[in-house]
This record gives structure tokens, sequence and C-alpha cells, in this order.
């Protein structure tokens, strides 16, 4: 054989030595250069995996770092793409922009934040203390053990009905609910 002579392994390995250093000059330039493709052919379903996946993160970050929506970000710290199943009177009570008192006051809608039986007219007043709304009242809780509490109603399907019970029954009665 001559020296010179390359073997069919040779030419194989040779080949896959290119191949190897051809991806990694790809990769290299799309990670130095922000090139948004690649030569590799990747399964669609893989595609929107990474995609997903990517979205979620960067969802979580600006919610975990966000200014607004704490109310609700205490009780579900963790975004997901499955649905709540909360409705309108579930929204209204855990973010507290409903037809309370305190809320109203807030933003200039009224001139009282008490509620008619004398208490501040907050969304736990009225779940845990109101006289107008004791046929659906829960357990009051230690103010510390406040975002607990939520935490626990806001996963208890039993507990969301009797809020949304007050709720229809507020926005129903409004005239009940302004500070005398």
């Amino acid at each position: 054989m001559c020296p010179n002579a390359r073997t069919s392994r040779d030419v194989v390995l040779q080949n896959e030595f290119f191949v190897k250093n051809k991806i990694m000059l790809v990769a290299h330039v799309a990670t130095q250069h922000g090139q948004p493709y690649s030569l590799i052919k990747l399964p669609k379903p893989h595609i929107k995996g990474l995609l997903r996946k990517s979205m979620l993160e960067e969802w979580q970050t600006s919610w975990k770092n966000g200014d607004t929506g704490r109310k609700i970000y205490n009780i579900m710290p963790s975004v997901s793409l499955r649905p709540t199943n909360w409705i309108r009177e579930d929204v209204m009570f855990f973010s507290q922009h409903g037809p309370f008192p305190a809320y109203l006051k807030r933003f200039h809608l009224s001139d009282s934040d008490f509620c008619s039986c004398g208490g501040i007219g907050t969304a736990l007043h009225n779940a845990t203390e109101c006289i107008y709304t004791v046929s659906w009242h829960m357990r009051k809780t230690a103010p510390n053990f406040e975002q607990e509490w939520l935490k626990r109603v806001a996963n208890k399907l039993v507990s969301r009905n009797k809020i949304r019970g007050i709720i229809k029954f507020m926005s129903e009665h409004r005239d009940l609910f302004r500070p005398p």
C-alpha cells in the first residue's frame, strides 16, 4: 500500500470530523452572533416544547417581579397554562376589587370605607364578620395567617361558593352595604 492511500475508514472518520466541526461552528456562530436559526432540523413538537418552556419562564419572571396583581400573586405565585376555574365573583373577592366599601373609597367612588354594620368594609370583613352576610360566614383567621387563609379558601370549592354568594348578595343589595 502507498503511504498516501486512504482507507474507507479514514474517509468516514474524516467526514464525521468535518460534520462535527461544521455543527460546532454553526452553533458557535449562532450563540456568538445571535443567529436565530440552525442547520439542524428539530421535530416541531420539540420546538413547541422549548418555546412553551421559554414563554412560561419569561411569564413567571414577569409575574414574580411585577408590581401589580400582588393580592392574586400571594395566592397563586406560579403561572400556569391550566385555567383556575375562577369566575367573576372569585376574582372580585381575591383581588378585593369588588362592591366592598374599602375598595370604593380607595378609588374615590365612596366617601367612607365603613360597612353599614360599622366595620371596615373589606372582602375579609364581609366573609367573616359582617352581620349582613352571616349566612356565608367562614371562620376568621388571625391577621398574621391571612395569606394562608386566602390560599386555603381559594383552593376549596365550598369556600369559593360562599364567596360567590356574598358577592352576589352584595351586588343585589348595594344600598344595604352603604355606610350610614
